[in-house]
């Protein structure tokens, strides 16, 4: 199977030479960066409760990776592990272990920008940052830098309750959050974007790299009104792995007293999952028609020819799959994200299916600007996959984890979990159960599949030095 998908990339890769030689010299690069956003809330992947019109554009006019995956946190808070690895370029727990001393690695000028800076790139970043370091310092221009999350209210969590008000409102201005200062996030990322793509104007011999990083569609997940009516219960399906509580919420981390899980009352309804991916779904067409704004003024700047766009999340969300509302677990929906990218040469409305892990952008985008690659640079560059060839160090399976309570290894199209804490396995078949409904660890027939995966996870532990090695 893996030979056949190499092949059909290599043919839709137009046996083009590599896309290096294509490029204009140093070309410019837009990354335009999501929060909580899970793979399949696109319209794309024919998700047809949303609509993304302008994502399902930039997916037209480039190449999607279908698997991309985040590696995982040692923290509650995902996004600050899957960002520092973005910024660092280091594994997880590499990345763990330098996290105190990230504002050391900026001083050292050993961040992401700043090595695209030392190769001579103009640096502008807006929206949230959650990196232990100074965006200013890390950036030639930092505007309007948020914290991990917009402040929320009480009214925002354990709802709704059927039969009872809901005291949230997703449009009401005065709970703050994406409203306060008066202008919602993700249109102020947006106006900023547009800005630096105005100034870079001023540096027409400097490319660029500019970084808007939107802290939709984390919650509290508001919206303008418009957006929300375009979605009533009756168009949002349940998720297929619907639960009214996942039966190992509380030896994997996922109690009722973790945050992201109290967003939505226990035991989980259909009315509220419903209600929460109403409220989700409108907040990410939101976020989507900014990402038109920008889209558009870049088309009509003078850099679109030679720029590169790259459009993905830091993880991805539960919202009612499995009976978990966060991002801390191993399922699909927590880990995998939305991976775009568009630019000169890249094959127009490709798939590539090939297994990445979403902190490989930050690696492609020191090949294409020509900047070395520092030794502790672990994630690889995506270049030869979007010239169809095979990747030099091509991986095998993906690892995943999530404090010291989860692991998970997904390799050729299954996926083993662990919980240590619950002493349990789960195995499934991705190919044939991509909701990952059905455990088969139990099942006779795969118990060779299972001591396969069980000792790829091991090898995996010990190359990443992950605590619970064995050694």
């Amino acid at each position: 199977m893996r030979d056949l998908i190499l092949g059909v990339s290599i043919f839709l890769g137009c046996w083009q030479a590599p896309l290096l030689a294509q490029q204009p010299t140093k070309p410019n690069i837009l990354v335009l960066f999501a929060d909580d956003f899970s793979y399949e809330a696109v319209r794309y992947r024919g998700m047809v409760d949303i609509d993304t019109p302008h994502l399902d554009r930039l997916a037209k006019r480039g190449t999607s990776f279908s698997q991309a995956y985040n590696m995982g946190s040692w923290h509650g808070a995902v996004c600050i592990a899957s960002r520092t690895m973005l910024m660092t370029g280091r594994h997880l727990w590499d990345a763990e272990k330098t996290y105190p001393q990230t504002d050391r690695e900026c001083q050292a000028g050993h961040l992401w920008p700043q090595l695209l800076k030392s190769a001579g790139y103009r640096t502008y970043f807006t929206g949230k940052w959650h990196v232990q370091a100074d965006a200013k310092q890390a950036f030639d221009v930092a505007r309007h830098v948020r914290p991990g999350m917009p402040k929320t209210v009480p009214e925002a969590y354990l709802r709704p309750q059927e039969g009872m008000p809901d005291q949230w409102r997703s449009d009401d201005k005065s709970l703050g959050g994406f409203w306060e200062g008066g202008t919602h996030w993700s249109e102020v990322v947006a106006a900023d974007a547009i800005e630096f793509l105005h100034e870079a104007n001023q540096h027409p011999a400097q490319p660029f790299f500019l970084y808007a990083a939107f802290n939709a569609p984390h919650d509290p997940r508001q919206a303008p009104r418009e957006y929300l009516d375009r979605y009533p219960l009756s168009r949002i399906a349940v998720p297929n792995n619907f639960l009214a509580e996942y039966p190992y919420r509380q030896e994997i981390g996922c109690s009722p007293k973790l945050r992201d899980e109290m967003l939505a009352p226990f035991p989980r309804t259909e009315f509220a999952i419903k209600t929460h991916r109403k409220e989700y779904y409108a907040l990410i067409e939101h976020l989507d028609a900014q990402i038109g704004r920008i889209l558009g003024a870049l088309d009509a700047s003078p850099h679109a020819a030679k720029t590169w766009i790259f459009f993905t999340a830091d993880h991805g969300l539960g919202v009612g799959h499995h009976g978990l509302m966060g991002k801390q677990n191993l399922y699909d929906h927590s880990v995998r994200v939305p991976f775009l990218v568009a630019g000169p040469g890249v094959p127009e409305n490709h798939v590539v299916t090939t297994p990445i892990y979403l902190q490989d952008m930050m690696a492609t985008t020191l090949e294409l600007a020509g900047a070395a690659k520092p030794e502790h640079v672990w994630f690889q560059s995506l270049l030869p996959l979007l010239s169809g060839e095979a990747a030099p160090q091509p991986r095998t399976a993906i690892y995943g984890a999530y404090l010291n309570l989860q692991r998970s290894v997904t390799k050729e199209g299954w996926k083993l979990i662990v919980y240590p804490a619950a002493n349990v396995q789960r195995l499934y078949d991705l190919t044939n159960d991509p909701d990952e409904r059905k455990d088969l660890s139990a099942n006779p027939s795969h118990q060779q599949r299972l001591l396969t995966l069980q000792s790829e996870l091991q090898k995996l532990q010990t190359e990443l030095d992950d605590p619970l090695a064995v050694n």
